[in-house]
């Protein structure tokens, strides 16, 4: 069980490098973005952007993440997936709200994927650029540079991130504490641009400048990108550090900053390109662009890292097939390494980088994935209120009902975004979508087609009657907890033997992060010499074949995982010729379900002494 985490000072320290890096690092690119798209600069159009920002932060971070999402945490762990399996307990399987539900979860998690794609892109490459401000002629090394870190940062990923992660909370407190004072200067010399925190300016930009009001909303949502990333990461320190830190360091360094540099633009009367870097003098500006391009790379291990546990959440939640899963830590369980998340991740990020060229034109393609994540996540967020914060229905429609209109608005921004790139994300999010169904539905019909054929387990004891018994342990590893596991049919059916102790094995994924150990095995034994056993895993756990039969030893049942054979059935499927997207699905399905990592690996079976026994499914 998860127990609170205290409010220190080092849990404070920690979130703010794994939970604030990717909207830490807004700043690089944000208000140059927003302004370009506000059309003619003035100080009004300074002041409105401004404006937005704030309120953007304020509303769609502080209140929305910060203050209530964060409540809906599925013990002490967040995120979009963590979201959906709370709403699910409250859900009848298979009922109308719960398919709602699903498609809820497919899309957000989608988008979720999206971001991570574009965020590593954009947060180096706009830290790198930082070398156009120190000199011109650098300007042809920014491509090259940005393309040598994500290089080395995602090559690092198979050795972990625990030795350097204790660099994260220091270096990006050293941020934050850098761009508040470097904001603090030039708002001091020009504190009128404080005006900025009336709303009205903000509104007042959108009403006279109509043409331009959904594009500025497009660009200011660039301000509030990692409040899903904050709500996901949550779970690494608990709720109240990751409060503190935004409360009392990164909320405030980030509005000085903004406001700061609006203020250099309001002295200097025209806009500049990165002005972040010009808040700076010549003599520290190299220092500032070696702590952006840190920052940056920070930023994108926690989106990386976020994309990593949100893999494995999906498996656990049979939204995609089976991934080779590899701790990196022995102390950090959240510290895993998926193979083939990084190397469909680090491809893609480096198209973005190369394609799209600079952080403004990237802009135009950030965004219009993760706010597709929010909105679910509002949804989610206000069904989880009414049923399990049994919240009246006029708060929730308050509350929830002005974060939607809010998420609706960036919805709106971002679409501006579609025919200059954004439609890159939206597509690979739709692609997503499509491959999560595909499996989701495979998986259903799979099961569907394997319980016909499967012999019930009260069926268990007419069928090893009379059946010859060969010395030693066999354990069968079922998926379904109600049938004789198909393994253990094909061994009798060719083999004609038993072995005097059998043992099948069911592991669930319980619908909480991780599982309490004492809880965790359920032992049976219905028919002398076989014992069932029910093994519990949380969906942020990696379940383990040989942790549970250590277990059963602290219950009574002397089983060595050295000592046993493990049999294992896979399940060859075949896909009927079916015209149209529901005969392509099924084929996508089946060799989906060929290329899954095996049982044996994933739930960390000894290699040699795992038999495997094909059944033939058609679907």
């Amino acid at each position: 069980m998860n127990h609170p985490r205290r409010l220190s000072t080092s849990a404070v320290v920690g979130a703010t490098g794994i939970v604030y890096g990717d909207i830490g690092t807004s700043p690089l690119y944000t208000l140059d973005t927003a302004l370009g798209a506000a059309g003619p600069f003035n100080r009004e159009s300074v002041l409105g952007v401004l404006s937005l920002i704030f309120w953007a932060l304020a509303i769609s971070v502080t209140l929305k993440y910060v203050i209530v999402i964060m409540r809906a945490d599925n013990e002490g762990e967040g995120g979009i997936l963590a979201l959906f399996a709370l709403a699910q307990r409250r859900l009848i399987l298979g009922s109308r709200w719960a398919k709602v539900a699903v498609g809820l979860a497919l899309v957000g998690t989608a988008f979720f994927f999206c971001d991570a794609l574009i965020t590593p892109a954009i947060s180096v490459l706009g830290a790198v650029e930082g070398l156009e401000v120190l000199n011109p002629g650098f300007q042809h090394l920014v491509i090259p540079v940005t393309i040598g870190v994500l290089i080395g940062l995602f090559a690092y990923q198979r050795r972990g991130t625990a030795k350097v992660a204790s660099l994260f909370g220091p270096i990006m407190v050293l941020w934050f504490i850098v761009i508040a004072v470097i904001g603090a200067i030039p708002l001091a010399r020009n504190p009128q641009v404080l005006a900025a925190l009336n709303p009205y300016y903000g509104l007042s930009l959108l009403a006279h400048r109509p043409h331009f009001a959904l594009a500025v909303i497009g660009a200011v949502f660039l301000a509030i990108t990692g409040g899903e990333a904050l709500y996901a990461d949550m779970g690494h320190f608990g709720k109240q550090p990751v409060r503190a830190a935004w409360f009392t360091l990164v909320w405030p360094a980030l509005v000085i900053n903004y406001f700061g540099q609006g203020a250099m633009l309001l002295n200097l009367g025209e806009p500049i390109s990165h002005p972040l870097y010009h808040l700076v003098s010549a003599q520290v500006l190299p220092w500032m662009v070696i702590l952006a391009t840190a920052a940056a790379v920070i930023a994108s291990q926690a989106t990386i890292s976020g994309a990593f546990s949100m893999a494995r959440q999906a498996v656990h939640l049979d939204l995609l097939p089976r991934l080779r899963v590899l701790q990196t830590s022995a102390q950090e369980q959240g510290q895993i390494y998926v193979p083939v998340v990084n190397w469909l991740v680090f491809p893609a990020v480096i198209l973005f980088v190369v394609g799209f060229g600079s952080s403004d034109a990237l802009g135009g393609a950030y965004g219009s994935a993760v706010v597709g994540t929010m909105v679910v996540t509002t949804i989610l967020g206000a069904f989880v209120a009414m049923t399990q914060w049994n919240w009246p229905v006029w708060r929730v429609v308050l509350l929830f009902g002005l974060m939607l209109v809010v998420d609706t608005s960036f919805v709106a921004g971002n679409l501006t975004k579609v025919p200059n790139g954004g439609w890159i994300p939206l597509a690979l999010g739709v692609a997503l979508c499509l491959i999560f169904m595909t499996w989701r539905n495979g998986r259903l019909e799979l099961r569907a087609a394997l319980s016909k054929m499967a012999v019930p387990r009260t069926e268990l004891g007419k069928l090893v009657a009379g059946v010859h018994r060969v010395p030693g342990t066999g354990v069968f590893l079922a998926s379904d907890a109600n049938l004789v596991p198909s393994a253990l049919i094909r061994n009798i059916e060719h083999n004609c033997v038993v072995h005097q102790r059998v043992i099948i094995l069911n592991v669930e994924i319980a619908d909480t992060p991780r599982q309490d150990p004492v809880r965790r095995l359920r032992i049976e034994e219905p028919v002398p010499g076989v014992h069932y056993i029910t093994a519990r895993f949380g969906f942020m756990e990696t379940p383990d074949v040989a942790e549970s039969l250590k277990a059963c030893r602290a219950r009574g049942l002397r089983v060595f995982a050295e000592d046993s054979s493990f049999f294992v059935g896979r399940h060859v499927v075949r896909a009927r010729p079916l015209p149209g997207l529901r005969g392509l699905q099924r084929r996508l399905f089946a060799r989906m379900q060929q290329y899954s990592t095996q049982a044996a690996e994933f739930f960390r079976m000894p290699f040699r002494d795992v038999v495997i026994l094909n059944t033939a499914v058609e679907i």
